[in-house]
């Protein structure tokens, strides 16, 4: 089993969902980065997107496009990312880590040659925002014979006519945007949420991950109760960027990171 179908089958035994946390490769700087990377396992997190920064991330919203932009002027590339992957993976083996970004930065640094560095770093999958199931070939295909999962976003648009496509060749979990928009949206309502479920089991029984819009322990702990993992991302990133020094950074993220876990944790209690 990969690390994520092990992960989401432990949790599964534990009556709990997953608490997956996005943070930005290189943001604030690499080290600053790393230190949240390496604290995000023990404050709660159970899945890791390490997101790699590009100068054009159109489906992000504010925070995260500025995100990127730190991570890029304080000099964080692809291959910086892979290497605090290594790095990350030094003292920990466990926590399944999946690289979410655009397929441009893939693009220039040769397929090939990031798949296979990928692998070697102890990435477990990725998430390609841009590169729909038409192209499979170009990135989905050989990722997944290399063993890295390839993760698809659905959102409320993707009807189910659709949806069969853009479920092709998916693995690891589901991604549902619960929100039409970029990220640090406005929530979605329960309702539309339970519905979005009830739809998507008509179409995979791979594990479903909601985000978008997700801030609080309380709103965590309430997807918690409806699917297998919950993402949080621009919350984490507002962290960073109100921080006064990388230290506040650090602690900011971490300490969210883990009142969220507590919540998605006793939330089936």
């Amino acid at each position: 089993m990969s690390r994520l179908q092990s992960r989401f089958a432990e949790l599964k035994q534990q009556n709990r969902a997953a608490l997956v946390t996005f943070v930005t490769g290189g943001d604030p700087n690499y080290d600053a980065s790393l230190a949240i990377l390496k604290g995000l396992p023990a404050a709660g997190a159970d899945v890791i997107e390490l997101g790699m920064p590009f100068t054009d991330p159109m489906a992000d919203g504010p925070a995260i496009q500025l995100a990127n932009i730190r991570a890029l002027d304080n000099g964080q590339d692809l291959a910086k990312t892979l290497q605090m992957v290594r790095e990350f993976r030094e003292g920990e083996q466990v926590t399944p880590l999946v690289l979410m970004g655009y397929f441009n930065p893939i693009h220039k640094y040769g397929v090939e040659r990031f798949i296979a560095e990928a692998v070697a770093s102890g990435v477990d999958g990725l998430i390609v925002v841009d590169l729909p199931p038409e192209h499979n070939v170009d990135l989905c295909d050989p990722a997944q014979v290399a063993g890295l999962d390839f993760i698809r976003l659905t959102t409320p648009t993707t009807d189910d006519k659709r949806l069969p496509k853009v479920l092709n060749g998916s693995s690891g979990f589901v991604y549902y945007v619960s929100v039409a928009g970029v990220t640090g949206a406005g929530a979605a309502t329960l309702e539309h949420v339970e519905q979005a479920i009830i739809r998507l089991r008509r179409h995979t029984d791979l594990p479903l991950c909601i985000g978008f819009g997700i801030r609080t322990p309380e709103h965590a702990a309430t997807i918690a109760r409806l699917a297998e993992g919950v993402v949080v991302g621009s919350a984490l990133i507002d962290q960073i960027a109100n921080a006064e020094n990388d230290d506040a950074a650090i602690e900011g993220v971490l300490t969210l990171v883990a009142a969220l876990a507590e919540g998605v944790r006793n939330a089936r209690n």
